[in-house]
Formats: structure tokens, sequence, C-alpha cells
């Protein structure tokens, strides 16, 4: 396989030049995609994947990049895809990053930006200290890095530079596709199953090195109205009804155990996003999270409750709910195609990567391509803490990732010609 400084340096370049670009995701846009410079992203794509050979490499109007790396063998064999997004959080800032290096990692705490006095503390990600030795990736602390996710591209990048130079090794077709907006639920809307022709896909879009998921959320989005009476407070008795105090009821009438900041594993949650309020109207935004598929209904169902409760205390129009599901757990459409987890699996362990079988506690466009008929599981990318400033991710990490992509290319003629 090729030279490991080669292929490290190869990521490197990669990536710093795409998180150079702010592709963030913007939730309250009306086109598609949500911002102007996914499309100059997925432009830039085009452009590499056509140089290394992928010449019907090309992006629609929406955003959306596919490309073939066509067999070099003529048995037949199941075409495998690989999907990563395009888009970065908004739930950061994501232009101007300016990424840090940090070489040879020594371990404990990392200064990110010495001017503004931010530090990431290992006493706070003591995941951090399994990478002394090696080099980690992070932002100067005024912005999210971007590896979710650009490490993803990068690696699947490197992958398809590494079959170019090595015609000898013998592999089916290969689909690729890169999409935006993923980080607002909306990356599989257009995506066009058919035309992608893949047998069945991996997002490259986990984070820490060896994680496998086939696992998801069930995922809903709430948002609740409250309507106040607003009566001067000289004269407010039995009169005025304040829409904000009503929202921080409502608030507390859920488990508060049973917010992100308590849970881990497969516990699910009732996440508030955004709350604005006055006297005469608020509105409370919320995620709604559950692996199992009965409790996620029950968390629905406890909110419209609420709600009704509180319609009947203070008058029957008081409380309005807007409920929307996103996506739903993959696991149900993984089942009867367990022999992809299998090879990413035996792909993992080939390269050295000891798996690590969690569920995601969020979502993939691979959730959503599961249910529209593509099996999708996910691999690691091989970064921490994304969304934020504190993001961070292992040189090493990605390296391989990058490996374990070129094994499952490798293995497919091995296990199905």
């Amino acid at each position: 396989m090729t030279d490991t400084s080669s292929l490290k340096a190869f990521l490197l370049e990669k990536f710093l030049k795409y998180v150079a670009v702010d592709t963030t995701s913007n939730p309250f846009a009306n086109a598609f995609p949500s911002s102007e410079n996914q499309l100059v992203l997925a432009g830039m794509l085009v452009a590499e994947l056509q140089a290394l050979g992928l010449t019907d490499a090309s992006a629609d109007e929406r955003g959306y990049v596919m490309a073939t790396l066509p067999a070099n063998t003529d048995k037949p064999l199941p075409v495998v895809g690989f999907v990563a997004h395009m888009d970065t959080s908004p739930d950061m800032n994501g232009s101007g990053i300016k990424p840090q290096i940090h070489h040879n990692y020594a371990g404990g705490d990392l200064v990110l930006n010495k001017k503004e006095n931010i530090i990431m503390l290992s006493r706070e990600f003591p995941v951090m200290q399994n990478y002394i030795g090696q080099t980690l990736i992070t932002s100067d602390g005024t912005s999210l890095l971007g590896a979710d996710n650009k490490a993803g591209i990068a690696e699947i990048m490197a992958a398809l530079r590494y079959l170019s130079e090595n015609p000898d090794l013998r592999h089916g077709t290969v689909r690729i596709a890169f999409t935006p907006d993923e980080e607002i639920g909306k990356g599989a809307d257009h995506f066009d199953i058919e035309r992608f022709g893949a047998a069945f896909a991996f997002t490259v879009d986990g984070g820490a090195l060896g994680e496998l998921q086939y696992e998801n959320f069930n995922a809903a989005f709430a948002r609740i109205t409250i309507r106040g009476k607003g009566i001067h407070p000289g004269d407010a008795k039995d009169k005025m009804v304040n829409a904000a105090l009503l929202g921080m009821e409502f608030s507390a009438m859920l488990p508060e155990q049973e917010r992100p900041e308590y849970t881990e594993g497969y516990e699910g949650f009732y996440h508030l996003t955004s709350f604005a309020g006055t006297v005469e109207e608020a509105s409370l935004e919320y995620i709604i999270r559950d692996h199992d598929n009965q409790l996620f209904q029950q968390r629905k169902n406890r909110v419209h409750r609420i709600a009704a409760m509180m319609n009947e205390k203070y008058g029957s129009k008081t409380v309005a709910v807007e409920m929307k599901d996103q996506y739903y757990n993959m696991h149900s459409k993984i089942a009867d195609a367990m022999h992809i987890v299998s090879l990413a699996r035996e792909a993992m362990e080939s390269v050295s990567v000891k798996p690590m079988v969690i569920p995601i506690r969020g979502g993939t466009d691979g959730a959503r391509l599961s249910y529209m008929g593509l099996p999708c599981p996910n691999l690691f990318t091989g970064g921490h803490n994304y969304h934020g400033r504190f993001e961070f991710i292992p040189l090493e990490s990605m390296e391989k990732a990058t490996r374990v992509i070129i094994r499952i290319i490798e293995m497919i003629p091995e296990k199905y010609g």
C-alpha cells in the first residue's frame, strides 16, 4: 500500500483546502442547497475527480456531486458507493477557519488561540490522551474545524488517488457521491438513488477511530407556539397571560434528566434548541430523539399531552404544536443486509483498526438513504467534538479511514467474485 507519509501529506493538503471553503448550511434558507459556497466546493470536487480519471464526474443544479470509478475486472460484482457531505453545521461559526497543526502531540492541554486564551483542556476531553505522539488538527477556537464532513471527503479522495495510481488492484465499479445540506436534515431530499446505481454504500461521516454504525436515532422536530395576553402590569391582576412564562412552564414539564447533557448510548432526549418569548407570544423549538421506535412515539405523545394540559388550564388556543418527523433508525433496513457491516468490520480488522459498533446519537444521510432502498452503514472519519470550537481530528486516524475504504473496495472481488 502507498507510503504512509505520502498518504498523510495528501490528506492534510486536501483537508486544509476543503475547510477553507465556508459551506455552513442555513436552516432558514429557501434555496437548495441552502448556501452558495456548497456549489463552489462541488465544482472544486468535480474538477479533482475528473483529474483522478473519473471522467463522468458532475454536479447537478442542487449541488449533488456524483462520479464513477469503472470496474477493471470482468467479474460481475456489486457496485459499492461511498458518500460524504459538503456542508458544515450551523451550530458554530464556519467561516474564516484557521486550522492549527499540532505535530507530535505531547499530551495535556492544547492552546488553540493564545490571543483569545482559548485552551482545549485535557481534563474536559480526556480522549485526547489516546493520541499522544500523533498529529492533531484543530481550529483556532473561533470556529469549528469542519472535519464533519470534510475529513470524509478527503479520505474518499485519497482512496481514489491510491486506486488511480495502482491500476493492478482488481476492483468492481465504485460510485462516489458528495451531498449538500446534510447538517440541516436535507442531504437526501433530492438524492437520485437510481442514478447512483449502487447495490449498497457507506457514509464516511462517523467519529472516532474504529466507529462502525448501523443504528441511529429516530428524529422529530417540534415547534411550540404559545399565545399570551398582554395587559399593563399595573392592571394585570387576573387578566395577564405571560407567554414567556408559559414557555418556561412547558419546558419544566419535560423530564429534566432526559436532556442531551444527561444521556448517552441508546438513551433518547428532548433538546430545546431555541426559545424566544414576550408577554404576547413565545416560541420553543425542540429536537426529539430516540433509538427505540415505541419510545420515540411516546416522546412525541408527551409533547402533545403537555400542550393539551396547558390548553385546558389557560384556554383552548393558548398552546399550538407543530411537529414533523425528520428521519428514522436505519437498523431495520440494515438488518437484512448485515453482510455489509461484516465487510466493513473485516476491512477494519485487516488494517489493524479495532471496530467499535456503536449507535449514532444523531443521524446521517445514510439513515434516509437506507429507507430509500440503499443500505448505507456509517464509517468513522476519526474526528471528535464535532459542531464546536474544540473539534479535532488526528491525521493518523484519517489515514486509517482511507485504508479502510481502500480495503473494502479491494475485498469486494474476494467476497462476491
